[in-house]
Formats: structure tokens, sequence, C-alpha cells
């Protein structure tokens, strides 16, 4: 039996109404014994309520509400520190748009009962992203080796945002110097992983472009990935 009740699944949301609920419902029909926390960064568009009113019928449903868009990077670390504060010894990061399937946490929980960090990966054992423009898969793939060449990490996945990781791993990371907040956070946190010597695993997944509502990606975002890149491996 894997541990469900000692996990918990870390969700940050920004205007995703047309999801959260859906999401919500799945993960509870898939794993009841599972905890999930979502960090509501004051939607607009109504999230908040919709959790709320969740919350009601779930007791396994938390919710952190920040004021404003905060960024990707300090809503995981928020629910970092929550989850170590709460004694949950398996701590998940995970898309609200079913970009993530729900179905694979079962897989990464399972990979992260020998190992210090699961990551799921798009691109270990073939390219398994649907309903991307080319474009896009291009430049994923190719910021994938940009940062194993850079780094010396050998993950073929180093910007995948769905994780599992050991709280122990956690623990052993400065959270307070994490400096990156857009998806180069992701490159980062398997940086300072790899840096401690511990055990990185990645677990083959299936990954979707999101059912409902906007992507969050941005130029911006890309350009802050390609110079984090250098900082890590200059600084860190």
């Amino acid at each position: 039996m894997l541990p469900y009740s000692k996990s918990l699944v870390i969700i940050p949301t920004y205007n995703e109404s047309d999801n959260v609920e859906n999401m919500l419902t799945t993960l509870n029909g898939l794993y009841p014994e599972l905890s999930i926390l979502v960090i509501e960064d004051g939607s607009p568009d109504g999230t908040a309520a919709i959790i709320k009113k969740f919350q009601l019928t779930h007791p396994n449903v938390h919710m952190i509400e920040r004021q404003g868009k905060l960024g990707l990077g300090t809503a995981y670390i928020t629910g970092f520190k929550w989850a170590l504060e709460k004694g949950y010894e398996f701590i998940f990061e995970m898309d609200c748009d079913f970009s993530h399937d729900p179905k694979d946490i079962q897989g990464l929980l399972a990979a992260a009962q020998n190992c210090d960090l699961a990551i799921g990966s798009r691109y270990i054992g073939g390219i398994r992203i649907i309903n991307w423009p080319m474009k896009r898969l291009l430049l994923s793939y190719f910021a994938s080796i940009y940062t194993q060449i850079i780094t010396g990490m050998k993950i073929q996945d180093a910007t995948g945002g769905f994780k599992c990781f050991r709280a122990s791993t956690l623990r052993q990371i400065d959270l307070n110097k994490i400096f990156s907040n857009g998806y180069s956070f992701q490159i980062e946190l398997n940086y300072k992983t790899w840096k401690k010597g511990l055990k990185l695993q990645e677990v083959p997944i299936t990954f979707s472009e999101r059912r409902e509502g906007q992507s969050k990606m941005s130029r911006k975002i890309i350009y802050e990935a390609v110079w984090a890149v250098w900082r890590m491996r200059l600084f860190s």
C-alpha cells in the first residue's frame, strides 16, 4: 500500500474556475486518503469561492489565499513550508489545468519510496506531449538539453512541474534562498537537490495541453529561465 494518507498535493491557482472543481473531484475520487493544498493567488474569476464550497464536504482539501498574483515559485515555497509544519512525508507539485494527469500520482509516489525526488518526465523513453504546437514542443525539449549542458544534471525533463518530494529532501534545501519564481523554479529545485547528492528519478508521464483557461507561459518567463541556469551554475 502506498502512503497516500501521508501525502500532500500542492496546486497553485490563478483564474482556474474552469478547472478547479473538476480537478478536486477527480483527485478525491482516485485517492480519497490524499490531502490537497491549493495556493490561491487572488483570482478575480471566483476560483477561491469554488474551493471554499468544495471544502464544506471535503476536510482533506485546504487552501491558502494570497493577495495578488505572486508567482509560481513563491506559491510552492509557501506550500512546502506548510506541508513540513503539518508533518507530511511526501509532497507533490501539480498543475490545476489537467496538463498533469491525476492518474500519474500513483507512479510518482511509488517511485518516491526509493528516491529523494521523483520527477514526472515528458521525454524519458520518448516524447509524450499531446496537443502542443511544434514550436512550443521544440522550445521545451531544447530547454532541457540546454539545462543539461550548463548544469551537468543528467535529467531529460528539467523544466517539468509534476513532482513528488520526500519531506526529508525539502528539509535539506534552504527554501528561503530559492531565487527563481517562474518556470526556472523547477530547474532550480532539481539542481539544488542534485547538488546535495540526493537521488533523482524520472518517471514517464503523459503531458496534455490545458483543457480550459489560458496558459501562464510568457516570453518573460522564458528569458528568466535562460539566465537562471547560469546563475545556478556560477553561484549555487
